[in-house]
């Protein structure tokens, strides 16, 4: 069974990207599609603290190079377990259920340092100006959306609501204005598995868990 699911979740990792690019053939499409779908079905059946316990590297390889500021209080179980379950409205919606489907297996940082990233792009003038528009960019278009999970014909089904629970109360921190410490700024991730293009010409700027990240300059973004 271990050995199952670890071939699942290692089929997700290589699948993960943080976006498909427009020009992908058919057939790239439709086997990416039927990968896209073992992945959520996997997901589905994995228990959270499973996941994180696959997907966590051992102490001596992980590699962050950010050292964390102020925001560091937040960003620990014993504070989120604190805090009331979150009644948001639309936009903390948004950014709790890209949460949910981008990192809830992650560790605490590895879930702020995703949120991040949305938030810094609402921020940017090169994408969305919502954190709603900036999550459904390109939703409609199968996979050429910026969060593939939005654009695979998949049920986006909230199907652990323990876990959306607390990727919900990071979700509330971020919108309503919590340090942005991890990230320095990134705009993009990917997981380790893969090797997009576009990380040849961005900087990155941490390694946070299972993902890359990196700061798109203003200048690539009018190009």
């Amino acid at each position: 069974m271990t050995r199952r699911l670890l071939s699942l979740v290692t089929a997700f990792a290589a699948a993960a990207t943080f976006a498909l690019p427009a020009s992908a053939d058919g057939v790239l499409a439709a086997r990416l599609g039927a990968l896209l779908g073992q992945e959520r079905q996997a997901l589905d059946i994995v228990p959270d603290s499973r996941l994180s316990t696959l997907t966590a590297l051992p102490a001596s390889a992980r590699t962050n190079p950010v050292s964390v500021g102020e925001g560091d209080d937040m960003m620990t179980e014993a504070f989120i377990s604190t805090m009331s379950a979150p009644r948001g409205g639309s936009e903390w919606e948004c950014l709790a259920q890209a949460l949910y489907h981008e990192a809830r297996g992650e560790a605490l940082q590895g879930i702020f340092a995703v949120g991040e990233v949305i938030m810094n792009r609402v921020d940017s003038g090169s994408y969305p100006n919502s954190v709603c528009g900036v999550v459904h960019q390109g939703t409609g278009r199968k996979y050429a959306c910026q969060f593939t999970w939005t654009c695979d014909g998949h049920s986006d089904a909230i199907g652990n609501r323990a876990a959306y629970a607390r990727v919900g109360k990071v979700a509330q921190l971020l919108v309503e204005g919590s340090p942005r410490t991890l990230t320095q700024g990134s705009t993009h991730y990917h997981t380790k598995a893969v090797s997009p293009s576009w990380a040849q010409r961005f900087p990155r700027m941490a390694t946070i868990g299972s993902h890359h990240f990196y700061k798109q300059s203003t200048r690539s973004a009018s190009n």
